[in-house]
């Protein structure tokens, strides 16, 4: 486990990036058993409620951790939305689209990629929404 309370606010720390910038990469489950990529920021939560509207299902509710490596091929604390083992439906949290880069997990703990929130994007075929809480 981190020292602190998160994977995400452990990188901003060790990295000496701006938390503004960093944002952690979730996997939520739907009722359907869906696993769906929610990407917010560090410093907020998923909102799961707002996830559930935008991907178009009536609840969601955090992916097990087994299911979520198994899926993803990446450790919780360390999951990237690039590269996974299988391609899942993306959610950016909309308080992306105001920066010029992001950073998102390379796919290990403590390893950051910077890119444009555009590339990311095109990368994942993500969809903006309001999921992040502050």
């Amino acid at each position: 486990m981190p020292a602190l309370a998160s994977y995400g606010g452990e990188a901003v720390e060790q990295l000496g990036l701006d938390p503004a910038l960093v944002f952690k990469t979730l996997m939520a489950s739907t009722e359907k058993h869906e696993l769906l990529v929610a990407i917010v920021p560090v410093s907020g939560t998923l909102d799961l409620k707002a996830l559930a509207e935008a991907a178009g299902c009536r609840k969601c509710e955090m992916a097990a951790v087994d299911a979520a490596q198994r899926a993803t091929g990446y450790l919780v604390g360390g999951i990237s939305p690039l590269g996974q083992k299988k391609k899942h439906r993306t959610f950016i949290d909309a308080s992306a689209q105001a920066l010029p880069v992001m950073h998102v997990s390379a796919g290990r703990r403590g390893l950051e990629v910077a890119l444009a929130l555009a590339d990311l994007v095109a990368l994942t075929e993500a969809e903006m929404a309001g999921i992040g809480r502050p």
